[in-house]
């Protein structure tokens, strides 16, 4: 039969028309889509509904630091000796034992008597592991005695400040207390989507989270929208939302990545509550700046910050390495062992041996030729827990010997000949006097904590050097308050509109205007920062809203008013989820004052003290606001109210005296103490007393005009004009400008004419002297350097104080004026 056109023409026909059907399909798969917002709506699925597509990466996690971040206390889980073993430190004895399958404790509890407790959850895996006791409050406390897994006996993890001494129950640091509490301190970082429900009226917890440790959907958001995508059987992921993850890691920046991480790697605070995994960090969290206690000048790791302040540091953060470049992101380990996780990227022929290291006769393998040793040192945290110092920086032994800042050198050169200044002389001799990162930010960060008047240059250098990642130039933001200069706040303004989010939070906090009076810096700062209300970032906004925060009512401006209303109602819901903590009630109740509601400030300044009665300034502030309610006659019904009664301010600052005297020995270098201490002395009218915490005060921190002011108002009240003439004379070497120290100097000389006597300046009073020693005027040359110093502030809601070392909460208020003392 011959073959005819058609024979061909059909099946050509049939394969068009099957490509046209599978092209219609693909369109509509294609078109198919969930709407824009599905995101939003996406909720927890859980770890097992990712396992039969991503087994590999499950494989890989099992077993991790993640998974294992915190268990159920079970015969596989528990790695402690609980075979009625004791453990006795300073007399306290501590008993871990089986009753049946549980697992027990005999400790000290709360009240101060030894109560059985059951063990109900291990608490990570390596180099250490602890336990966790629940109470019938909700909360759960994290026992402090831990169990060593390498060396398989139990040990104390003390607190930095308290390592040779017994802690008592009922103190913060106890393992009852505040600073062991799993549901505020702990649980967001060891637990996937964890929710803290702190009832504030009955001081309970009713906490939960939706998987036990650090899951998938941890880091990569609510997996229900992913997994209904994945069952669709489409040829394509939705056009909307892709893969329909909150957080999709694949081609994403470094930074990216790094926020990832950063919401448990970083000393942080929250900003927002229910953050979720690809949320914007700043968003939700304030990290902290690069402030001294944290981080040493230079910015290496002091407190316990974990990684992302000092990461973001590096040069290798800049030049955009990411967390995963050297750990893999399911099983937490490293990618390689040894030089080769470096060599990466760093050419081993160039840097792995003894022409980098100049250890010459080391073993190959050993610590002296490894990278991380030089660049990546550790501290040690927790006892026996080593953290490496994620700034990969070079070793500054010049840097020791100009501000003692730490150098890797001498950890292992500690001869007596081997000093700082004997390692800088070496890389001097090995690289030559320059150093690529000079002028390091170190030098401006120590110069302006130290008032030189240096310093203010060198900020400038840092916040303008373009390899200075944002932490360090918004650090260096703040400490331009160190310098109140118009060129200072200029600075400070022209960084408002920075690109970088963390950088323009760092201006607002720090920003200031010159005012004649309240109501005129009010109005300025109204002006200024009024655009910060629509900033993109949240951080931000509520920064704008904490500093320019009034009463929204008296503003005429629709559009101003609804975005500080939107920005005020984000800074409160920040502080909301965290009124177990005294801080978070005392900026609500700031808020509140500056809102014109007094029982609410009143209220919440109780509540403060309430949940945190051990924390020292909170009753300072809440005794000043009852004054000046009592001293208003419009406020006569309210200060009723509220009970604002001398009998009730008296008693709460005498409280605060005897907190402040345990701040004292606990903090004997913190000149603050010693100034809130003067204050309370001199409203309860003990001028003697108040005139020694003055000096003490500004024998710690003598570039400190407020603290001089202060000591010269009381020495004019007391006709002790001497002590007055030498406390302004430094005034007038702080700030020339200044009319206060001109005006305290008239009342000395009109008080030392009227007695007709002559005024002999030395030098300023030390404390316990009744008058200066004899000595000649300071020349020039031997007068103190005029540097600027800052005015302490309203307490700052945006950042409260952490309780460390003395549990003290925000920063003191400013007191009003009394006779002579100066002005806020």
């Amino acid at each position: 039969m011959p073959i005819s056109r058609s024979t061909y023409r059909w099946p050509a026909v049939g394969l068009g028309l099957a490509l046209a059907v599978f092209a219609a399909l693909a369109a509509a798969d294609w078109y198919r889509t969930v709407p824009p917002d599905a995101l939003e709506h996406a909720t927890y699925v859980g770890r097992e509904k990712c396992i039969a597509c991503h087994q590999e990466q499950y494989d890989l996690w099992k077993g991790s630091d993640h998974d294992r971040a915190m268990e159920l206390a079970t015969d596989e889980t528990v790695l402690g000796d609980f075979n009625d073993v004791e453990f006795n430190r300073f007399d306290e004895k501590t008993r871990f034992f089986r009753d049946g399958k549980k697992f027990m404790v005999n400790a000290e509890g709360p009240d101060g008597q030894y109560h059985d407790y059951e063990i109900k959850y291990t608490f990570g895996i390596r180099p250490l592991q602890q336990y966790m006791v629940e109470f019938p409050d909700g909360r759960i406390q994290v026992l402090r005695v831990s169990w060593d897994v390498d060396k398989k006996k139990w040990f104390y993890v003390a607190p930095t400040d308290a390592s040779q001494e017994r802690i008592e129950a009922g103190d913060p640091l106890h393992w009852t207390g505040l600073a062991q509490n799993w549901n505020t301190m702990c649980a967001e970082c060891h637990s996937t989507d964890y929710h803290k429900n702190y009832d504030l009226a009955t001081n309970t917890y009713h906490s939960n989270f939706f998987e036990i440790d650090v899951s998938c959907e941890a880091c990569h958001g609510p997996g229900s929208l992913h997994v209904e995508l994945a069952n669709r059987r489409g040829l394509f992921w939705d056009r909307n939302v892709h893969y329909g993850l909150t957080n999709e890691m694949k081609g994403a920046l470094n930074t990216r990545q790094v926020e990832t991480c950063a919401p448990c790697h970083s000393r942080r605070s929250i900003i927002h509550p229910d953050y979720r995994a690809g949320d914007s960090f700043l968003d939700y969290f304030q990290p902290s700046m690069l402030d001294a206690g944290l981080y040493h000048d230079d910015g290496q790791i002091l407190d316990e910050v974990y990684e992302y302040g000092s990461f973001t540091q590096s040069k290798m953060y800049h030049k955009g390495v990411r967390c995963s470049d050297c750990h893999d992101p399911h099983s937490l380990k490293l990618k390689y062992e040894g030089n080769k996780l470096c060599a990466q990227c760093h050419e081993p022929g160039k840097y792995d041996g003894a022409g980098h290291n100049h250890h010459p006769n080391a073993a190959p393998g050993s610590a002296e030729t490894q990278c991380v040793t030089c660049h990546m040192p550790h501290s040690t945290y927790m006892e026996i827990d080593n953290r490496r110092d994620h700034s990969i920086r070079v070793p500054r032994p010049d840097l020791t010997v100009k501000y003692g800042t730490p150098n890797v050198c001498n950890r292992c050169h500690t001869k007596p000949h081997e000093s700082a200044q004997w390692a800088a002389d070496q890389i001097v001799q090995w690289y030559g006097p320059k150093r690529p990162d000079d002028p390091h930010y170190a030098e401006a960060f120590a110069m302006a904590r130290r008032g030189d008047p240096a310093g203010f240059e060198l900020l400038k250098e840092a916040i303008e050097k373009p390899e200075n990642s944002e932490i360090i130039r918004a650090t260096a933001i703040e400490l331009l308050q160190n310098y109140p200069t118009v060129e200072s706040a200029k600075i400070r303004r022209d960084a408002l509109t920075d690109p970088n989010a963390m950088v323009r939070a760092a201006a607002v906090r720090s920003f200031t205007v010159q005012a004649e009076n309240q109501d005129d810096m009010v109005t300025k700062l109204l002006s200024e920062l009024r655009p910060k209300l629509d900033d993109r970032s949240r951080a931000v906004r509520t920064a704008a809203a904490n500093r320019i925060v009034t009463d929204v009512d008296s503003l005429e401006d629709t559009q101003f008013r609804t975005a500080l209303e939107q920005a005020i109602s984000e800074y409160r819901a920040g502080h909301q989820i965290n009124l177990d903590r005294a801080p978070s009630n005392q900026s609500l109740a700031t808020l509140a004052m500056s809102l014109g509601q007094p029982e609410a400030a009143v209220k919440s300044m109780r509540d403060a003290i309430r949940v945190e009665p051990y924390l020292s300034r909170v009753r300072a502030q809440l005794a000043q606001y009852l004054e000046t309610l009592a001293t208003n006659p419009a406020q006569a019904a309210i200060a009723a109210k509220v009970g604002a009664t001398p009998e009730e301010i008296n008693k709460l600052r005498e409280e605060e005296l005897e907190l402040l005297k345990r701040d004292e020995k606990l903090l004997p270098k913190d000149a603050s103490v010693r100034y809130v201490r003067g204050f309370l002395l001199v409203k309860l009218g003990r001028l003697d007393e108040a005139r020694e915490a003055f000096i003490k005060a500004c024998e710690l921190a003598p570039n400190d005009y407020t603290y001089w002011e202060w000591l010269a108002s009381i020495c004019v009240d007391q006709k002790r004009w001497e002590q007055a003439a030498l406390a302004i004379q430094r005034m007038s070497q702080l700030q020339p400008e200044d009319d206060t120290w001109k005006r305290l100097l008239y009342q000395v000389k009109a008080g030392v004419e009227a007695e007709g006597g002559t005024l002999s300046l030395q030098r300023p009073p030390t404390a316990g002297e009744e008058s200066p020693a004899e000595q000649p005027e300071a020349t020039d040359e031997a007068k103190p350097d005029a540097t600027p110093a800052a005015t302490p502030q309203e307490p700052s809601a945006e950042q409260p104080a952490e309780p460390k070392e003395a549990p003290t909460s925000t920063p003191e208020p400013s007191p009003p004026a009394t006779g002579n003392a100066p002005q806020p």
